[in-house]
C-alpha cells in the first residue's frame, strides 16, 4: 500500500484514514475491538479521533472514542504502530463554546493523553475556533507541548481562511510551530468550504490535507435513499443537512459510476476524493467490518476522465 507523507511532517498515511468518531458511539468497545484490530491488519494505521468524539451516544459526556483506542491500543501493545491523531477546543459540552486558549488546550491535551493511555500523540489538531483567542497564544501553547515531547506535530480543522491564514503567518514571524496538516469537511456534496479558499493556502504552505464526511456521514453509500430514510436516524442530526434535491442527483450519478466497476458507492465517493487535487488523504469509518471493502475499492479503482467529469460536473 502506497503511503504519502503529511505536510512536511515525518509521518506517512495509507490513502485512508480512519475515523474513530465511531469508537463508543455507533460500536461499541468489543466492536470497536475487533473493527480496529482488522484494520491495522489491512494496514490502515493512521486512527483520527477527538477528545469530544461518542459525545452523541446517549449519556456519554464526550472521551468514549479516546477511551476505548487507548485501552486497545495498550492491550494489543501496537501504540508504535499506530499514528496517531486527536484534537481539542471543542467544549465537551454540547453546543458549548469553543476555546483554543492556552489553559484550555494545555489541560485539554493532559485529558486525552489520559484517556489514550499514552505519553505522545503523533498529531493534534485545533478543532474548532473559538474566533479571539490570538492565534499567537495558540501557537505557544503548541509549542510548549512539543517542547515537552507530549505532541510531536500540529494541524488544524474549521479554521476560516483568514485565521489559517494568520496562522501560518505567526508561525513564520515568530518562530512557532506550524500548522503541517488542515482537516477539512469535503465531499461530493460539500466542496465549496475547502475548494473556495482553503485549498489554495494548503498547496501553497505544504499542508497535508486529510477530509472529513468524506461520505457524508453515510449518505454518498447510498443507504439513505429518500427523506424517510433519515428521519428519526441516529445520525440524523448529521444527514438532515444533505438531503437535497442536488444531493439526490449526486447520488444517481455515483450509483452509475459504482455500477460501471461492480464497486459500492462509498468506494466510488472516496476514489473521487482520492483523484482531487490538495487532498492527501480522506477519513473515512466503518461499523462492519463488511463496510472496509469500499476501503480497497476506492484504493485499487481506476476512474476514468469522463466518470471524474461527471461527478465534478453533477456536484459542482
Amino acid at each position: 500500500m502506497i503511503k504519502k507523507q503529511l505536510g512536511s511532517t515525518d509521518l506517512y498515511t495509507p490513502p485512508i484514514v480512519f475515523g474513530g468518531n465511531v469508537i463508543g458511539w455507533t460500536l461499541n468497545e468489543k466492536e470497536s475491538f475487533r473493527m480496529l484490530d482488522e484494520i491495522l491488519e489491512l494496514g490502515f494505521n493512521v486512527i483520527d479521533t477527538a477528545d469530544v468524539y461518542s459525545r452523541w451516544a446517549p449519556g456519554n459526556p464526550g472521551g468514549e472514542s479516546e477511551r476505548i483506542l487507548g485501552k486497545w491500543m495498550k492491550e494489543r501493545n501496537v501504540r508504535d504502530r499506530i499514528c496517531l491523531i486527536t484534537k481539542g477546543g471543542s467544549s465537551m459540552q454540547q453546543g458549548g463554546p469553543a476555546d483554543i486558549s492556552p489553559s484550555y488546550l494545555l489541560k485539554a491535551t493532559e485529558d486525552s493523553l489520559k484517556r489514550l493511555q499514552t505519553d505522545y500523540i503523533d498529531l493534534y489538531f485545533t478543532h474548532k475556533d473559538d474566533n479571539q483567542t490570538p492565534v499567537e497564544e495558540t501557537l505557544e501553547a503548541y509549542q510548549q507541548l512539543i517542547k515537552e515531547g507530549k505532541v510531536r506535530y500540529i494541524g488544524a480543522s474549521n479554521l476560516s481562511a483568514e485565521r489559517l491564514q494568520a496562522s501560518l503567518e505567526a508561525s513564520r514571524n515568530n518562530s512557532l510551530p506550524k500548522y503541517e496538516v488542515f482537516q477539512p469537511e469535503y465531499s461530493l456534496v460539500e466542496r465549496q468550504k475547502f475548494e473556495k479558499d482553503i485549498r489554495e493556502i494548503c498547496l501553497k504552505n505544504k499542508l497535508g490535507v486529510i477530509s472529513y464526511f468524506s461520505l457524508a456521514s453515510g449518505f454518498l453509500t447510498g443507504k439513505y435513499k429518500y427523506q424517510n430514510d433519515i428521519t428519526g436516524n441516529e445520525r440524523e442530526r448529521f444527514l438532515k443537512n444533505y438531503a437535497t434535491e442536488k444531493s439526490f442527483k449526486i447520488l444517481k450519478v455515483l450509483e452509475e459510476v459504482a455500477h460501471n466497476h461492480n464497486i459500492s458507492q462509498a468506494g466510488a465517493a472516496l476514489a473521487w476524493i482520492l483523484k482531487k487535487p490538495g487532498i492527501t488523504a480522506p477519513i473515512a469509518s466503518a461499523t462492519k467490518l463488511s463496510h472496509l471493502q469500499s476501503f480497497r475499492e476506492a484504493i485499487e479503482v481506476k476512474l476514468t476522465s469522463e466518470e471524474m467529469n461527471l461527478l465534478d460536473k453533477v456536484s459542482d
